[in-house]
């Protein structure tokens, strides 16, 4: 069955995934697992028709950091998950228990601190929650955000 959606006249290349299809990602002790979770999500958006606007680079940077901050604060990302329906889900499954927090005042110039402030800007909701022996950093970005190309998130900006 094809799943990628690159049959002429598939609803998927007009930007409507068939909801609910889900593509995994294992990364647990990969090297490199940023680039290849982002080259994953660009071929994932493309095969969905999501991939030529702004928010397709949103969902890029996103996917780069979660998987980033599992690698540095979370004994490394087991998994990445994308789903699609109303809005592409990103799920970065990691090795640690403690829910990240944003820091209370990224310092401008300073390097560090400002991931989980550019994730909240760039999708339209995130969280996390306590799964297994880890836990699930999710966030969000509005389907309709990446069919009809349009930029930005609803998010207040990002100052730092």
């Amino acid at each position: 069955m094809d799943t990628t959606g690159a049959a002429a006249g598939d609803p998927r290349r007009a930007g409507v995934p068939v909801t609910g299809q889900r593509r995994r990602l294992a990364l647990r002790s990969v090297r490199g697992a940023v680039g290849k979770g982002r080259d994953f999500t660009r071929q994932t958006l493309r095969d969905w028709g999501w991939d030529r606007g702004e928010s397709a680079e949103d969902a890029l940077l996103v996917v780069s950091e979660l998987v980033t901050n599992a690698a540095l604060h979370a004994r490394g990302c087991h998994e990445l998950v994308l789903t699609a329906g109303e809005t592409l889900r990103i799920d970065v499954l990691d090795g640690a228990r403690a829910l990240p927090r944003p820091q209370a005042v990224p310092r401008p110039g300073v390097p560090g601190g400002h991931g989980l402030h550019i994730v909240q800007r760039l999708s339209d909701r995130w969280g996390s929650y306590a799964h297994g022996t880890g836990k699930v950093v999710w966030a969000e970005i509005e389907a309709s955000r990446l069919a009809d190309r349009q930029p930005g998130p609803r998010n207040e900006p990002f100052a730092g």
